[in-house]
């Protein structure tokens, strides 16, 4: 039960975007078929110094406004399911562990010894399905959400307790997104950093010397 539990939990945080969510396009013909040449990267939450409007690859100005606005979404659920696993190398790294047993046979305690990529390998193929179906329901739950995102409504929500935000000021609000979009981008380099130095070491020279990740 726990093990499902954490799945979900993962699911619920990593899968569906909520509070802090850029705001999306009005959902008119018009501007979901306007090109996004016109749209003021500038303005939009996440877009911060060092350098603002981040885009060399010129993503923000492929196809319309609902493009964007998935692009948007998918760098929000990502950042978020990088942070907790960011979080979760490292607090398995350093052998932080439930108590008791995860399933049949297999305490957290013993998985506290394996690397945490390894880890995943010991998990059962049913505790595995688990985990896989509840990121399946939760992610399902928030893209048939009418009317979409990508239609100029707003970012699914799947959280419990709901996060009431409507006595935060603007200003604040913006604070808050840039906050979460800049931690999740830097938590995506994070966790790729540690998942190369792992499968070739040394490709990360900053991780080389250090055990827990390799």
């Amino acid at each position: 039960m726990m093990k499902f539990l954490s799945a979900l939990l993962v699911a619920v945080m990593a899968s569906t975007a909520s509070a802090f969510v850029p705001a999306s396009f009005s959902s008119s013909s018009q501007q979901t078929t306007t090109s996004l040449s016109a749209v003021d990267l500038n303005g939009m939450a996440g877009s911060t110094l060092p350098i603002k409007a981040f885009d060399p690859l010129g993503y923000g100005k492929l196809g319309g406004a609902e493009t964007l606005n998935w692009f948007r979404a998918s760098e929000l659920k990502h950042g978020r399911a990088a942070m907790l696993a960011t979080t979760g190398f490292l607090v398995q790294a350093a052998g932080i562990h439930f108590p008791g047993y995860l399933s049949e046979g297999v305490t957290f305690e013993s998985l506290s010894g394996l690397h945490p990529v390894d880890q995943w390998a010991a998990v059962s193929d049913a505790g595995k399905w688990q985990i896989i179906g509840a990121i399946f329901v939760a992610e399902s739950y928030a893209e048939l959400q009418k009317p979409h995102y990508m239609m100029g409504g707003p970012t699914a929500e799947l959280i419990w307790p709901k996060v009431d935000t409507s006595a935060v000021s603007p200003d604040v609000m913006l604070t808050k997104q840039n906050r979460e979009l800049n931690n999740g981008r830097l938590a995506m380099i994070a966790i790729m950093s540690f998942l190369s130095e792992h499968a070739i070491p040394g490709s990360v020279p900053l991780l080389a010397n250090i055990e827990a990740f390799h």
